[in-house]
């Protein structure tokens, strides 16, 4: 069978290439103007990967050597201190960028694990490659550009509201902020998250239940 001229076992390849970068040309769309062509440059960069449930894309002591861009699935960033707790740093929908980027460019071990909480399909980068793309597709310089920028006002706004804000304030900020994660992400994730015990978490969702 052929669809325009072209054979449908090709036909599925491009389809699937074309899907595979779905997610990623609305993100940049939506913070800069990029034409098509331009895309199509930046595709060769990228290397896909699937991850199943509870997979990783990174552990402990291993060095970052790509950030990752989430097409579909959610994964999580968590560390582990001495007495074996684990403490959510991040996590990561449609859409969203995760990695740890100190690790990516000092080349030092990393001190975080990246975990899949559900099958997901990511678009890896290397920081060789980022590079190189840039240079190519300056355009691109710009939508990194706001992407440091949002993440550094994201992280002192969450700094600023584990300081001043209520166990109750922080969970109504992230049902506001984050619906999804919500709705996607185990309670005992989301309390390790805001910095919580999963009783406390309990204890303030069936007070939030009881007012509605």
């Amino acid at each position: 069978m052929e669809f325009y001229g072209i054979s449908s076992k090709l036909y599925i390849i491009l389809y699937q290439r074309t899907a595979m970068f779905e997610q990623l040309f609305a993100s940049v769309s939506s913070k800069i103007s990029l034409t098509q062509e331009d895309f199509e440059r930046a595709k060769p960069y990228f290397m896909a990967k699937k991850l199943r449930k509870k997979q990783y894309l990174l552990q402990e002591g291993d060095v970052g050597k790509h950030v990752a861009f989430v097409e579909k699935g959610a994964l999580r960033s968590y560390t582990i201190d001495d007495k074996g707790n684990e403490h959510i740093v991040q996590f990561a929908l449609e859409g969203w960028w995760i990695g740890d980027n100190y690790s990516l460019y000092t080349g030092e071990p990393s001190t975080y694990n990246i975990e899949a909480l559900e099958d997901s399909e990511l678009l890896l980068i290397s920081a060789v490659s980022i590079e190189q793309m840039l240079e190519s597709i300056p355009k691109l310089e710009k939508y990194f550009r706001i992407l440091l920028q949002n993440s550094m006002v994201a992280l002192q706004r969450r700094l600023v509201a584990s300081l001043s804000l209520t166990s109750e304030e922080k969970y109504k900020r992230m049902i506001k902020i984050y619906p999804d994660i919500i709705q996607r992400v185990p309670q005992h994730m989301i309390a390790s998250y805001l910095g919580m015990t999963p009783e406390t978490l309990s204890r303030i969702r069936k007070q939030i239940t009881i007012g509605q």
